[in-house]
């Protein structure tokens, strides 16, 4: 049993120990996060993307589908990839599919994704890439193959009555290479890329 003497001397740590770790965090740490974001603020605010006329239209972290309401792509844009988080790229409902190569609902949906893409591209069902009839593990991916985008540069440019070559220039320009230099695959940010696009006209 604590003697009084012990009880006010634990009572005093406790209350340094309170006041030490009011002030780490409750204090410095919140100042040292808001420092940080001051030094990067597209990051800290969502990395957000706005419209020639300043409107947000997005975020470069997270990918838009560029369709109808019925699902049918716009041909003047860029076509993202297949999202499994839900209608429209939901970002509440980050996931992928979860199915399994050999489950019979994805190789349907891959199939049919396969042959509308080969037909709005005018190409074999062979040239159409991977990623233009997967999704993403998250659903949220907001990049493009280099492959896939390169793919849509045709029917984009005409389309919009461009010239097929300042459309593939837009492409080529924004083709981030891989990861460290060898992880991954060159792709592009689709809704950069279509903001782009919006600049040029057409």
């Amino acid at each position: 049993m604590a003697t009084p003497s012990g009880t006010a001397r634990q009572t005093w740590t406790a209350l340094r120990a309170l006041l030490v770790l009011t002030v780490v965090l409750g204090i410095l740490y919140p100042a040292a996060i808001g420092l940080v974001g001051l030094a990067m603020p597209a990051q800290a605010n969502g990395s957000l993307l706005r419209a020639p006329d300043g409107t947000v239209v997005g975020s470069s972290l997270i990918g838009q589908s560029f369709t109808t309401k019925k699902g049918q792509a716009l041909p003047s844009w860029f076509q993202s990839r297949p999202s499994a988080a839900g209608d429209g790229y939901d970002g509440g409902a980050s996931s992928g599919s979860n199915l399994g190569p050999n489950n019979p609902d994805l190789v349907t949906a891959i199939r049919d994704r396969r042959a509308a893409i080969a037909k709005l591209e005018g190409v074999p069902e062979s040239q159409v890439p991977a990623d233009a009839v997967t999704a993403s593990a998250s659903g949220l991916d907001p990049e493009i193959s280099a492959a896939y985008a390169l793919l849509q540069v045709r029917r984009v440019a005409a389309a919009r009555s461009l010239d097929e070559s300042a459309v593939r220039s837009l492409v080529t320009e924004r083709i981030e290479g891989r990861a460290l230099g060898f992880v991954g695959e060159p792709t592009v940010n689709v809704l950069e890329l279509n903001l782009a696009l919006s600049r040029l006209g057409g």
